[in-house]
């Protein structure tokens, strides 16, 4: 196929060499100036959209984004961690240790002594008592209960129910098993036997025989008859639902619906086609535009904004820097050494003069009271 194809389309198919209809040729060209037309506005107002978001993103978001980031971080992060780290986390720690203390002072100590002191003992009372209790009531009833009981059993109780269980076993034999074998061998046995047949003989000449002839002379003729009857029905319904239903829906099909779709899908398939590729031209159009106003911005204003920053506003901070930043910077520094070397010899005479006067306190002490006896605490349990 001829003519400009974007990079961006699909792969063509296995039939693309093939020939074309002179439709296809007739109906491509008008789609894709029509399309161009149409779609030149929408990808000029596109370009120009994103030419002028990247351009605000840029210029505009970007530097107003660092500085509430800096901002933020100033005037929020700062103070929060510097807050967190020197006020309330010192605190939380001393409250936590107050909360412990308290906690353990109030209910753990209390309840440790109880425990220790009090339930202990009295605990370890009642389990020796109650095993003296146990042992005591064991003795009484082995002595009183289980010997009268285990001689009551052994002498009296197992000797009698030997005897009764022999007596009953033999009343049992010949009173009950004897006659009822006799009454089975003798008399129920060839009853059934005889009854047994009987029936057999009337079964197979009463119920067996007339159902045997009803099913093979009556019941399979019939059941032919029907299959006979109900694949004749089937078979003419077959014919009448092809040539009255499948056939007109077939030729619909195959001389309306898909002629009809064919072309439907060529219309579909171009027009898509020239939308692809009027989007790609239009592009290029709009990109040449785009840069030639770009150019056209960029010798009007951003050049002489470049050579004002170069010539005339970097060379005067270079020489505010080195001339005036600088020397003021280096002087705030060295000052700031001098005081903190101030401070830090302030503060070790201030540690030096607090160490003389704790040894001068505790030498008067010692020489006015003496040396104190050593207490040592009790650990609390």
């Amino acid at each position: 196929m001829t003519g400009y194809q974007p990079r961006h389309a699909s792969a063509p198919s296995p039939r693309g060499h093939e020939p074309e209809g002179c439709l296809t040729v007739a109906v491509r060209l008008p789609v894709r100036v029509v399309m161009f037309v149409l779609v030149l506005p929408v990808r000029l107002v596109w370009d120009g959209l994103v030419a002028a978001g990247r351009a605000f993103r840029r210029g505009v978001l970007g530097p107003v984004g660092r500085a509430l980031s800096w901002l933020g971080r100033v005037l929020l992060v700062t103070p929060a961690r510097w807050t967190w780290h020197r006020l309330v986390v010192p605190l939380g720690r001393g409250l936590a240790v107050v909360f412990r203390w308290t906690v353990t002072a109030l209910f753990v100590w209390p309840w440790a002594a109880l425990w220790r002191y009090v339930l202990l003992p009295v605990g370890r009372g009642a389990g020796w008592l109650g095993r003296g209790l146990a042992a005591a009531g064991a003795f009484l009833g082995r002595v009183l209960v289980v010997v009268p009981v285990t001689w009551v059993h052994t002498r009296l109780l197992v000797p009698l129910a030997r005897a009764v269980g022999r007596g009953c076993g033999l009343l049992g034999r010949y009173l009950f098993v004897l006659p009822a074998v006799l009454l089975w061998r003798h008399v129920l046995a060839p009853a059934g036997r005889g009854t047994g047949l009987a029936l057999a003989w009337l079964w197979r000449w009463l119920v067996a025989a007339p159902a045997a002839a009803l099913h093979r002379y009556v019941l399979v003729p019939l059941g032919r008859a029907v299959v006979a009857a109900v694949r004749g029905t089937g078979a003419v319904l077959l014919l009448l639902g092809r040539y009255l239903l499948v056939v007109p829906l077939v030729a619909l099909y195959r001389w309306v619906l898909a002629p009809a779709g064919r072309g439907l899908a060529l219309v579909v398939r171009e027009i898509a086609a020239a939308a692809a590729v009027a989007w790609r031209v239009t592009g290029r159009v709009t990109a040449f535009l785009l840069r030639g106003a770009g150019r056209v911005l960029y010798v009007l204003l951003v050049a002489p904004l470049i050579g004002l920053w170069r010539h005339v506003l970097a060379p005067f901070g270079r020489v505010l820097r080195g001339w005036v930043w600088q020397p003021v910077a280096a002087a705030c520094r060295a000052a700031g050494r001098a005081l903190r070397s101030a401070g830090y010899s302030v503060r070790s005479a201030l540690r030096a003069a607090r160490a003389s006067v704790r040894s001068a306190r505790a030498e008067i002490r010692r020489a006015l009271f003496g040396v104190p006896r050593s207490r040592e605490r009790e650990p609390l349990p």
